[in-house]
């Protein structure tokens, strides 16, 4: 199984980097048969939200093609209206792919048409504008699974999203494995 966290500039770090931690460790305990990768549009780094710097490990070029994809959200006022990548996103999900997004990754997937007569949840501060989209937001959800496609709030419930996905594609013990070993033990101290 493959997959794919997309990268862009300013998406926001942590709703990659957490998903991509619990899919991580996930993938170290498969002998194999679960593949992790970020993919971006080129082999120049990307600038995140927050400024950290990444090299993604493909291009859309040299990935293999994904059985899930992760779009983070962040400043997403240019991919959400990127028509290949957008065309993309439609084509792997006709083929089967899980498609899944972090806080306003939503709305890259909704004008990919991804989310038309679907539930879905998003960042708190972009419900309003994913209603605008015509999305049935779900605000009081951390993550919602609409089956091909599974959307989450912000930052920390995208990793309670991946722990969803790793139970949902693997096993609710090896998720809770996973959480144990990664040491997800959500009790704010504010």
């Amino acid at each position: 199984m493959n997959v794919a966290i997309y990268l862009f500039e300013n998406a926001e770090e942590l709703d990659w980097a957490g998903p991509w931690e619990v899919l991580a460790a996930w993938a170290g305990g498969s002998d194999g048969e679960v593949a992790v990768y970020t993919v971006a549009e080129t082999e120049e780094p990307v600038r995140c939200a927050k400024g950290l710097r990444v090299l993604a490990d493909h291009t859309w070029d040299t990935a293999p093609r994904p059985d899930v994809i992760l779009i983070p959200g962040g400043d997403v006022r240019v991919v959400q209206k990127d028509e290949s990548l957008l065309e993309r996103l439609r084509d792997l999900s006709a083929g089967g792919a899980l498609v899944t997004s972090v806080c306003t990754g939503a709305a890259v997937l909704a004008n990919a048409g991804l989310l038309d007569g679907k539930p879905a949840t998003t960042h708190w501060g972009a419900i309003d504008w994913l209603r605008e989209l015509g999305v049935d937001m779900r605000p009081d959800e951390r993550f919602v699974d609409a089956g091909n496609v599974v959307t989450a709030a912000g930052v920390s419930a995208g990793i309670d999203m991946a722990l969803h996905l790793v139970a949902r594609l693997d096993s609710v013990e090896r998720a809770r494995e996973v959480r144990r070993y990664i040491q997800y033990d959500p009790d704010p101290p504010v």
